[in-house]
Formats: structure tokens, C-alpha cells, sequence
């Protein structure tokens, strides 16, 4: 079993690396361009997509703002208990 975790684990990572390098957005692409990526993770079978992971995108940091805080209830809303009276 470990012999096919040896095998199997560069493969998963690779296909793994190469369809996020895919669908990353252009704009979060760091270091060389989209392309060269994929050619860097398919060559180099831990090391390419290890590096991907670490240099080559931008980190997530969630949504760009946070939703503005909106009342739960009418009546938790001031403009609506205002409308009321």
C-alpha cells in the first residue's frame, strides 16, 4: 500500500496543481505566466506543484469586503419601526 502512495500522491498532486493553476484567475498568477506554470508543475513531479502551492498564487483572503450588516426582523429595523408611527 505504500508503494502505491509513493506512485499515486505526485500524480494526485499534479492534477490537482495543474486544474487549480487553471482556474485561478489571471490577475492572482504570480512569478511567470499561466502557461509556464503548468509546464513547471508537470515536469517537476513534487517540487512543481509544491512550488505552485507556495510562490505561484496569491493567497485567499475571502471576499474582498464584508456584507453590510443588515437588521434580522422588521422590527429590528429602525426605518421600518420610523414608517410604522
Amino acid at each position: 500500500m505504500v508503494r502505491v502512495l509513493i506512485y499515486a500522491l505526485p500524480i494526485i498532486l499534479g492534477v490537482w496543481a495543474i486544474v487549480d493553476c487553471a482556474q485561478t484567475p489571471a490577475t492572482a498568477v504570480r512569478g511567470i505566466p499561466r502557461a509556464l506554470w503548468v509546464v513547471v508543475i508537470a515536469f517537476m513531479p513534487m517540487a512543481g506543484p509544491l512550488l505552485w502551492l507556495t510562490v505561484g498564487r496569491t493567497r485567499g483572503r475571502g471576499s474582498v469586503r464584508p456584507a453590510p450588516r443588515r437588521p434580522v426582523a422588521p422590527d429590528d429595523d429602525p426605518d421600518f419601526l420610523r414608517g410604522l408611527g
